[in-house]
């Protein structure tokens, strides 16, 4: 890619470096930009340097830059350490980017320097023409000429004497002499031009530099930066004043380029992240202090499935299809509809009197959505799911607010497709408080902070001792399984959970004491990690617990994944007792106990508590598997005695015994 980069570029430019040298630069900057692609969070600057070091090597036109937009936009997409994701693909398109605005603002400064250095050695000619008229003409005529930048000389009374052929140029029209220099100015220029000959006559610099507008002769203005110094006669007075002329108006436009493409995505056309941010913050500032603003954080549901089995140029399709529906719906409010990454877009509402309610916007997207869209001869149609934010307070900051929407999004989408959600501060700052014990837990787990406790599963009938249950202790918290699932700490503290069980278990039936069924519950993480298997194993084996002994809880909820149904049938087959927790006792529920080998289920808490009588219809149904029941948080005698009625087998709960350490329990047994 190195050589063909280097083949194009010097095609269309000229560099003070041989060929090998050329071949040898290229492929510098090109591991640097790779390099650059594969770290996490992406940082453009190394796509920006590289638009300055070819600034730097003599690379100062726009067909050099052309080629090299078109080979890399091209050969970084086509690598294959780059295809995989579309997140390297935003990542590539945005290094592209970023090259380009090095090699402008590079540009710029380059001009700039040029620029100077031209208006230096026209201010020392046209001073050396004070000395010597003839020679200083000759060569003042010269460079004036050659310049592509336009020159005029003004008299002190404000009018042109003299312009080159450039001036024409930018002006579509040569100014005739005795035309006021002023006339030229447009409007909203004339304050800044008068300032700037005040201070040249007044001769408080060597020159002047401003930029303004010129009208041209076809009405429209030329953006451009005046630079204008003081000519002297033979007598050192002043007598005109130079104006040089540098044309901006290409580089303004292709700065405005620069900039809309940074602020907007490739693909849609709709604003960014980035622009959606900053929009936010202006937004919040003029929010109407009765109606307020609404922020949505969208996200297609099943998109992943469309371009798995359609392919990406169809998923990108779609997502162009999305964006233009949802500007269409949202087109009746004062709203920015914007496409943040992948499959995630954000709409920021100011309300109104006649602003719908949440639930009839959401409607109407996803009834417009639902329409379905052909292409490639596929009907699609699409939901979408979304988090809410209505009208949070203006001070809060704007990336605060995204990350509202986000928490409620993700809500939102657990376990469900179509949804919306609302975000609530209750909410979050238990989620907050959640976030914290969780990744403080390794800390808590390394100093003996988190132990094992040991709580009884009792006969309903007869309320003698069926087994034991383990579970983790923390002080700080109850869900101290569920956190650690969060951070993947389960995966090592639920195997060591196994080992001090299986340890305890062994040292209590060798001395005599218990000799008991033992159970621990497996969170969604362990049940579907797939070296499951061979962490019970090598647990069975260090400790010498026999197999048949251990009782391995399931979330129902996971036996949909192929893994942890695996792992079910696995441990199943070398003895070990399966059961299912969460069971809702119903059909769907009920199905699992005939293809799986489940031992029992475990009706959840919940449930528990309403003892419903819809609830525990199937309950005889299994029992016909050889199934048994046990209820999770039995605290009163009067739940004990109805869950016997109506047949359950084992129970757990406060009313049978709470969690203890090994030996209290043996105490309180």
């Amino acid at each position: 890619m190195a050589r063909k980069w280097s083949y194009l570029v010097s095609s269309v430019i000229v560099v003070a470096l041989s060929r090998d040298e050329l071949d040898a630069e290229l492929g510098a900057q090109l591991d640097a930009m790779c390099a650059a692609l594969h770290k996490e969070p992406f940082d453009p600057a190394p796509f920006e340097e590289v638009g300055e070091r070819l600034v730097a090597l003599g690379y100062v036109n726009e067909p050099g830059l052309r080629r090299t937009v078109d080979v890399l936009g091209k050969g970084l997409l086509a690598l294959e350490e780059f295809s995989a994701t579309e997140q390297h693909t935003v990542h590539v398109v945005g290094g592209i980017g970023a090259l380009a605005c090095g090699f402008v603002s590079a540009r710029a400064r380059a001009i700039l320097d040029q620029q100077e250095s031209m208006q230096r050695s026209l201010l020392k000619a046209a001073h050396d023409a004070q000395r010597d008229q003839r020679q200083s003409e000759a060569k003042f005529a010269g460079l004036a000429s050659s310049s592509t930048n336009g020159i005029l000389i003004v008299g002190l009374d404000g009018r042109v004497a003299w312009g080159n052929d450039a001036i024409g140029d930018i002006l579509g029209h040569q100014p005739e002499p005795g035309t006021r220099l002023a006339e030229l100015v447009a409007p909203q220029s004339i304050v800044v031009f008068r300032e700037l000959m005040e201070r040249v006559l007044a001769e408080r610099d060597e020159f002047q530099r401003e930029r303004m507008q010129l009208v041209r002769g076809d009405g429209e203005f030329s953006r451009v930066t005046l630079t204008a110094s003081l000519l002297r006669d033979d007598d050192g007075k002043p007598s005109h004043v130079l104006a040089m002329i540098d044309d901006d108006t290409e580089l303004a436009l292709l700065q405005g380029e620069l900039r809309r493409q940074s602020l907007h995505d490739v693909l849609t056309g709709l604003p960014n992240r980035q622009f959606f941010t900053t929009h936010l913050e202006t937004v919040l500032r003029r929010a109407d202090p009765e109606f307020g603003v609404t922020v949505f954080h969208l996200d297609l549901d099943a998109f992943g499935l469309v371009c798995n089995s359609l392919g990406g140029r169809v998923g990108d399709q779609l997502l162009q299809h999305v964006a233009r529906r949802l500007r269409a719906v949202m087109s009746r409010e004062q709203a920015m509809v914007a496409r943040f990454d992948g499959d995630e877009f954000g709409i920021i509402v100011e309300n109104t009197a006649t602003t719908p309610d949440i639930a009839t916007t959401m409607a109407s997207i996803n009834a417009d959505l639902a329409e379905p869209i052909f292409v490639d001869d596929h009907g699609l149609a699409v939901s979408v799911s979304a988090g809410v934010v209505d009208r949070p307070s203006p001070d809060v900051d704007p990336t605060e607010l995204l990350r509202m929407a986000d928490l409620a999004l993700r809500q939102a989408k657990k376990d469900q497709r179509g949804q919306w959600q609302l975000f609530h501060g209750n909410q979050d700052m238990e989620r907050r408080r959640d976030h914290a014990l969780a990744v403080v837990m390794p800390g808590a787990w390394e100093q003996g902070d988190i132990g094992v406790c040991y709580q009884p599963v009792r006969v309903l009938a007869t309320g003698e001792l069926a087994g034991v249950e383990a579970v983790l202790h923390w002080d700080l918290s109850d869900r101290c399984a569920e956190l650690a699932d969060q951070t993947g700490l389960i995966l090592p503290m639920g195997e060591w959970l196994m080992r001090i069980t299986a340890g305890q278990a062994q040292w209590w039936r060798q001395r005599g004491e218990l000799d008991a069924q033992f159970g621990i519950r497996l969170t969604h993480h362990q049940s579907t990690d797939a070296d499951l298997v061979s962490r019970v194993a090598k647990v069975v084996e260090e400790t010498g617990m026999p197999h048949e002994r251990l009782t391995l809880c399931m979330p129902v909820g996971v036996l949909g994944v192929a893994d942890a149904a695996e792992n079910l049938s696995t441990l199943a087959a070398r003895g070990v007792r399966i059961a299912l927790e969460d069971f809702g006792l119903g059909p769907r529920d009920l199905a699992w106990l005939s293809e799986l080998p489940i031992a029992s289920v475990c009706v959840p808490k919940d449930l528990t508590r309403r003892m419903d009588p819809r609830s525990v219809a199937l309950i005889p149904a299994v029992h016909e598997v050889g199934v048994n029941i046990c209820v999770d948080g039995i605290e009163t005698a009067e739940q004990a005695a109805w869950w016997t009625q109506v047949g359950a087998d084992l129970a757990i709960g406060a009313h049978f015994g709470s969690p203890l350490d090994a030996g209290d329990f043996l105490k309180e047994l």
